[in-house]
């Protein structure tokens, strides 16, 4: 088995240290490590952490292959940093049934960039009606744990205490898309001061947050555990913080778009800046940041969208809504919260890293960085600035909202299981 030492890196930002890959294991962390022939990566300066974890991506295939697939989706994980993706069930067809999420299991082992972990859809066809087959999906070779009808609300209270119900059985967790569908009807916006000079229709906060309100009362009635995906209101944050402070098992996320950017770019009309839920109010970001900064959000995940240019470039109320994450997540991040002190680069691999995967029960992933544990790994030139340039992702779909803006950090390495799926930031 081959051996790779890494030379002088920070391990979660601390001092330096070496740290030795034998196989697909750490073999040894400390200073003045050597290893006959193994491949030396002289990090010195640069940030080592465990491999990302995402818990919101779509990976579009079957069905949208025109926006993403596996292959391309994993290959933008690998040079975000991520060795394991949860990817969520809005394909055509849809992940309802144990056939489709080992379908989608499968193509990730075939391409190996990184793990792919099917979520499951909560409803079948992701219509609000019946639930799907839950259990089957647990119990398939694709072992689902997370269930969500994201892109939809599990709106009928009914049908949430049910699937709450259900996925307690094996230790499951629905993560939910929280929008009241009928506060958001032509919703093209946040509802506020933006949305009423620009006459688009509003996507008001309390469509979020009432539907928080709800399903944490009920998980905490069933006993289960609910996870509210792409949180963005400051409402939202205190709703959440209230569940915690009673017990209740509730776990939350925020995506990095909404950890930067606001409303008020929605000026310019550039249907970039179009995603579900809406960019929100400078208020709302910073509610944010001090949220996951304090451990009310527990983790942050991409929801990365990926659209064909097409559902992109056309007129506002046309355009489709999402924003591809993968390959700026670390950055923005870096940006919003290591810059500005909030959090430091062991609460950076708690939020990315360790949590998510707990949340997702992604065995082998969110591991220390120690002797004995999996070599899921990424090295990050935090001292890196430079402008995004999303004619070099490796994503299918180009829809980022930070085109020409400059990011610091740079992922340069990442390893799977000892394998090294990027090198000096090009993919292997």
């Amino acid at each position: 088995m081959s051996k790779t030492l890494i030379r002088g890196a920070k391990v979660l930002g601390g001092e330096p240290q070496d740290v030795l890959i034998d196989g697909e294991v750490v073999e040894a962390v400390g200073t003045g490590l050597s290893a006959e022939g193994a491949e030396v990566v002289e990090a010195g300066g640069k940030v080592l952490l465990p491999g990302l974890v995402d818990l919101h991506t779509h990976l579009r295939e079957p069905g949208r292959e025109d926006s993403e697939t596996v292959l391309t989706g994993t290959r933008a994980a690998a040079k975000g940093g991520y060795t394991a993706v949860f990817a969520m069930a809005n394909t055509f067809p849809v992940a309802d049934t144990a056939g489709v999420v080992e379908q989608v299991w499968r193509l990730g082992r075939e391409h190996g960039y990184c793990d792919v972990q099917p979520i499951g859809a909560v409803t079948v066809g992701l219509e609000g009606k019946k639930l799907a087959e839950l259990g089957a999906m647990h119990e398939s070779a694709a072992g689902v744990t997370v269930f969500s009808d994201d892109g939809k609300c599990v709106d009928d209270a009914v049908i949430m205490r049910r699937a709450l119900e259900y996925v307690k059985a094996f230790g499951g967790v629905v993560a939910q898309h929280a929008q009241e569908p009928r506060l958001t009807e032509g919703a093209q916006m946040n509802e506020g001061v933006v949305s009423a000079e620009l006459g688009l229709g509003g996507w008001p906060a309390v469509a979020e947050e009432s539907i928080i309100a709800r399903d944490v009362l009920l998980a905490d009635h069933v006993g289960s555990r609910v996870h509210i995906c792409h949180l963005s209101t400051a409402g939202s944050v205190e709703i959440v913080r209230w569940a915690k402070s009673r017990g209740i098992d509730v776990t939350a996320e925020v995506t990095p778009h909404h950890l930067l950017l606001t409303d008020e770019l929605v000026r310019t009309y550039n249907p970039i800046y179009k995603v579900n839920p809406p960019l929100r109010t400078e208020r709302d970001v910073l509610a944010l940041r001090e949220a996951l900064a304090d451990g009310t959000i527990d983790i942050v995940a991409t929801d990365h969208a990926p659209h064909p240019h097409e559902d992109k470039d056309c007129e506002w109320a046309a355009a489709a809504m999402g924003m591809v994450g993968l390959e700026t997540a670390l950055s923005v991040v870096q940006e919003t919260m290591v810059d500005t002190g909030l959090l430091d680069w062991a609460g950076v691999a708690e939020r990315m890293s360790f949590k998510p995967a707990q949340i997702g029960r992604a065995t082998g992933h969110g591991r220390p960085v120690s002797a004995g544990e999996p070599a899921n790994l990424t090295l990050v030139d935090t001292a890196y600035r430079g402008q995004v340039d999303p004619a070099g992702f490796a994503s299918r779909s180009r829809n980022t909202p930070y085109e020409g803006r400059e990011l610091p950090g740079r992922v340069t390495h990442t390893w799977l299981r000892g394998k090294a799926t990027l090198v000096d930031g090009k993919l292997t």
